[in-house]
């Protein structure tokens, strides 16, 4: 019987400790999605980026997650999964030929950019972390205009 009691008590105690130290992390995931396209060629690259300063990226150096997308009906969507309670920023690009990178004429863009909160792009309408940025405490789904120059 002592023996009996002892155990139990050894197991409501680990119980007890893993209750303490287990942490419970949420997880919430973004759904992207880009209409408009103007072509249904190559695919739609989205990165997502979690750090202030870390765009703008023309070489897609800095960003947290990237992901791909096909393009059907002139529409992309993509789904970042396991995401944590934070700040984000999406940039997406209409990468016409697949090369992961923003093709250039003399200076504009060849292909569609877009970022979060962003409708526009020119020389008075840079994108900036803190104008792009939004808070991620719920999944969430966004829509981001894509523009061509």
């Amino acid at each position: 019987m002592k023996n009996s009691i002892k155990k139990v008590a050894v197991i409501i105690g680990v119980v007890l400790l893993a209750s303490f130290t287990y942490k419970t992390d949420e997880n919430f995931s973004l759904t992207v999605k880009v209409n408009k396209l103007q072509n249904s060629e190559g695919v739609v690259q989205f990165a997502l980026y979690n750090k202030d300063g870390s765009i703008p990226d023309q070489h897609y150096k800095k960003y947290y997650k990237m992901e791909t997308s096909s393009i059907s009906n002139g529409s992309a969507v993509i789904t970042f999964k396991g995401l944590a309670k934070g700040t984000y920023v999406v940039n997406i690009l209409h990468d016409e030929n697949k090369n992961g990178k923003i093709d250039k004429g003399f200076i504009l863009p060849k292909e569609g950019l877009g970022f979060s909160n962003y409708h526009s792009l020119g020389p008075t309408n840079r994108p900036n972390y803190k104008r792009a940025s939004f808070e991620l405490n719920a999944d969430m789904t966004i829509e981001i205009k894509v523009i061509y120059m």
